[in-house]
């Protein structure tokens, strides 16, 4: 078994970078996680030495809909009169960073930290119940 935190790494893992770049499983057999980043920095999933049976693959943050969704849902609860600034924001690219930049001078940038980690923690638990995860105490 592992702890959610220990699951909670690994999904800031595989969510740090875009969908597909980093990869995280957990292996139900024995609780362990394994890591593997296309860069090279991580690779613990060799096909070779990889000896798991029942695993599941740790979910991105797109996976449980926590991108776009997450800021549309924060921006109505928290400032709705920049929803038109921000879908112009995210019609191009680089929009988190600049959405982040408006959230630092709308002094709204921790209460963002704080909503998307609360939210992440939430969808994450919830995907742990579904796929059946047991989960040691912390």
């Amino acid at each position: 078994m592992t702890t959610f935190d220990e699951i909670y790494d690994a999904f800031l893992f595989v969510s740090s970078d875009s969908c597909g770049t980093n990869r995280a499983l957990l292996c139900l057999d024995n609780g362990e996680i394994y890591y593997h980043s296309e860069d090279g920095v991580f690779d613990e999933l060799d096909e070779d030495e990889f000896d798991c049976d029942n695993f599941l693959v740790i979910p991105h943050k797109n996976d449980l809909d926590l991108g776009h969704t997450l800021v549309a849902e924060f921006v109505k609860q928290h400032m709705p009169s920049d929803i038109g600034r921000v879908q112009d924001i995210f019609s191009r690219r680089g929009a988190y960073s600049r959405f982040k930049d408006l959230l630092d001078h709308r002094g709204l940038l921790e209460k963002w930290y704080d909503f998307e980690k609360r939210r992440d923690e939430e969808a994450l638990r919830e995907w742990c119940r579904e796929n059946k995860v047991k989960l040691t105490p912390a």
